[in-house]
């Protein structure tokens, strides 16, 4: 068959400003009410119990000053969780619980006394970690119990220096990174120390809820480990790739060695010296590879800025991130969308690491990066410009987990300036792991409605938009929308409506004002009359002026013109469920991937426009063998996903996107390569709308289950890349490289 119309293949290239289009606000449908709960500070009261004295913490009561609140917390006190009594300047019961007696007698005998079960005469029980703040508080003096029953402390720390200092030091860098647990009721970190007293920086702890806890709680115990590679930035190898001229993107070299969280943060506490990345250091170039900033630069530390800064604060929520002077809006929708669902925020954002517990300066977060998860370590140095932040902030002044985030992601892209341009489905990809597609409403999926109840129950995200008035920003309609302006689809229901059975989806306004929908099914109108309060109780159903609201399936498809969805493919799901006890309601999705690269004059082939040399791509055979379930026509859903890897990171070597897409074949009964001559007979069963230079090109499908070959290609001849293929199915799949 001679090449037709049908099979010529369209580029598209856009520029970095057009890639903003659709906000991702998608993260809300997972699981829509939060577990919440008022969050425990973990080692809450410490820091004021170093200073102040007084009960609470771990451990009970304990008198006052720097040595009663080590006691009270470890193990003095009169009592409490995790040891009673003792802590005194003499010694004294209690203690008990934590088998780390090494450290304890270290602290014991320079403080000359028993405290908690130390000192060779363990009265009131065995050692533990109380012998080791307890101890310290011995040290410093006052303490529950002993001697000052709980009548306050020996030493005004304010007057402590020199050798004293020293010794205190040691003891709390050699406890330090013991993480034994956390407890349930605080989520406080048992054993972590007040690393912001050890500086003389820092600020307040964080506040987590019932998700963040459990998560907290299984990375210190240990109870799971996240599969995560340390960082190492990639570079453009000149001797490596195709032989063209210019740098190559292909087998890109390690130009910085790993950096391990934990070994860092505790060399830093037991040197007591605020963290300082050689590999993002505060200079010019990791701002800037091209332009520099207007503004003159200061980097300061969050406690520079503000006096008590957090990393997370109560009710942590996309409405705390705002935008600075970078054009990377792509990023901050992703990274706020990451708040209205705690098992992802805190894949992304570790809940081990405050400004207080540990506090050395020193912070890390975890991304998706083409198949595996990379673990971004920073300095707090943020960049700023007179006393305020330049780029992404909270509205909070003292919350800093968007301004650290944003400087990790900088970070893993090699400066400020790589954030410039992206799409928000890249950014939710690199917090999430998923895979995420675009419906033009337009011209939909016959089966739209049965594929996003499906999507809902197997944990896919939905983000919708209606088009922009070019004359108008945010352009507010009669009926309560807004051109231009992105929403999140957060549920779907079948209810009983006027007309008989209706479709339903709560859609939400991300900036949640009264701004919403005015029609049929919205807040109060005439259709909710006819479902049961049983029903609407069920539903979590309220009617308050915040954004969210309800519309009918055939209105929602009336207005709303884009969607987006991202798919969480059985990894991530998997890992959610293992850390968090959170299960997917429904299926997961079956996926397979693959590596692969595009070289010149080898495997760069370009697309079908170039019959001769476009049978040179890779190519990779796919099974599809289950039709879909609870489906009648026999057919399977498939998305294929093609993504051009390192582009970004290699963005100021000069090498951005090369437009990208694929190809899809039926091969019948072949097994091997398919060859020109086939190419130039059959046309293709499926295949990308056109070939964008956007990171990820996807396309999703339902066709008859049977053996398919996959072709990806760049669009010209000869442009080097690597890539990852990715294929999606709601049954069993078999692939490989042919």
């Amino acid at each position: 068959m001679a090449d037709d119309e049908e099979e010529i293949i369209q580029k598209v290239e856009v520029k970095p400003d057009e890639f903003n289009g659709l906000i991702g606000s998608i993260a809300g449908n997972l699981i829509r009410d939060k577990v919440g709960g008022a969050g425990g500070d973990i080692l809450g009261g410490l820091a004021s119990n170093f200073f102040g004295g007084g009960g609470g913490g771990g451990g009970g009561g304990g008198g006052g000053g720097f040595g009663g609140g080590s006691g009270g917390f470890g193990g003095g006190g009169g009592g409490g969780n995790y040891g009673g009594g003792g802590g005194g300047n003499q010694g004294g019961g209690g203690g008990g619980g934590f088998n780390l007696n090494d450290i304890g007698g270290i602290i014991n005998s320079l403080g000359g006394g028993g405290s908690g079960g130390g000192g060779g005469q363990k009265q009131g029980g065995g050692g533990g970690f109380g012998d080791i703040l307890g101890g310290i508080g011995s040290l410093i003096g006052g303490g529950g119990g002993g001697q000052y029953n709980g009548g306050g402390g020996n030493v005004n720390p304010n007057r402590l220096n020199g050798g004293m200092v020293n010794i205190i030091g040691n003891l709390i860098g050699e406890a330090a990174h013991r993480f034994l647990g956390v407890d349930p009721s605080t989520g406080r970190i048992i054993g972590a120390v007040a690393g912001n007293v050890i500086m003389g920086l820092g600020g307040k702890d964080n506040s987590l809820g019932n998700i963040g806890k459990v998560i907290l709680d299984n990375i210190i115990s240990g109870k799971f480990r996240r599969d995560v590679d340390p960082f190492v930035r990639p570079g453009p190898d000149p001797d490596r790739g195709g032989g063209g001229a210019g740098p190559s993107p292909i087998a890109p070299r390690p130009t910085t060695e790993p950096q391990d969280f934990y070994e860092l943060r505790d060399q830093c506490l037991e040197r007591k010296q605020l963290f300082e990345d050689p590999q993002f250091q505060p200079v010019d170039s990791s701002l800037f590879f091209s332009k520099r900033p207007p503004k003159r630069v200061e980097w300061l530390r969050p406690g520079e800025i503000v006096r008590e800064p957090q990393l997370i604060t109560e009710g942590h929520s996309r409405f705390d991130v705002i935008q600075g002077e970078l054009g990377d809006c792509w990023l901050l929708a992703a990274a706020a969308n990451l708040t209205l669902k705690d098992e992802l925020f805190y894949r992304v954002v570790p809940p081990d690491q405050s400004f207080t517990e540990n506090y050395a300066g020193i912070f890390h977060f975890q991304f998706w990066q083409y198949g595996k998860w990379v673990d971004v370590v920073i300095d707090d140095r943020l960049p700023t410009s007179n006393g305020e932040l330049l780029y992404m902030h909270s509205a909070s002044n003292n919350e800093f987990w968007s301004a650290l985030l944003e400087k990790a992601y900088a970070k893993l892209f090699g400066s400020y300036e790589a954030l410039k341009g992206g799409t928000t489905s890249e950014a939710l990809e690199d917090m999430t792991g998923g895979l995420t597609e675009f419906i033009d409403l337009k011209n939909p999926p016959k089966n739209l409605m049965q594929m996003m109840m499906r999507g809902f129950e197997m944990g896919s995200l939905f983000g919708c938009s209606i088009e922009a008035d070019p004359n108008v920003w945010e352009a507010k309609m009669s009926n309560g929308l807004v051109k231009g302006h992105a929403y999140s689809i957060t549920g779907c229901r079948i209810v009983d409506g006027p007309n008989g059975q209706t479709c339903i989806l709560r859609i939400r306004n991300p900036w949640g004002n009264e701004q919403e929908w005015n029609g049929a099914w919205s807040d109060n109108s005439r259709e909710w009359r006819n479902v049961p309060d049983s029903v609407k109780q069920d539903m979590g159903l309220k009617f308050d002026h915040d954004g969210e609201f309800w519309m009918s399936f055939e209105d929602y498809m009336r207005n709303f013109e884009k969607m987006e969805i991202c798919n969480l493919g059985p990894d991530v799901m998997d890992e959610v469920y293992q850390m968090t006890g959170v299960k997917a309601a429904g299926m997961v999705w079956a996926a397979n991937t693959h590596d692969g690269a595009w070289i010149r004059n080898q495997t760069a082939g370009g697309c079908r426009n170039y019959i001769n040399t476009f049978a040179n791509n890779p190519q990779f055979r796919v099974q599809l063998t289950d039709s879909d379930p609870d489906d009648d026509d026999e057919l399977c859903t498939v998305i294929f996903a093609v993504m051009q890897k390192y582009r970004r990171n290699l963005k100021q070597d000069g090498l951005d996107n090369v437009p990208i897409g694929f190809a899809v074949y039926d091969a019948g009964g072949s097994r091997g390569r398919l060859n020109k001559q086939f190419f130039a007979a059959n046309k293709s069963a499926m295949r990308s709308a056109a070939f964008i230079n956007l990171r990820e090109m996807t396309g999703r499908f339902r066709v008859p289950p049977g053996n398919y070959v996959v072709v990806p290609s760049t669009f010209e001849p000869n442009e080097e890349a690597e890539f990852m293929l990715r294929v999606y199915t709601n049954g069993f799949i078999e692939s490989e490289e042919l």
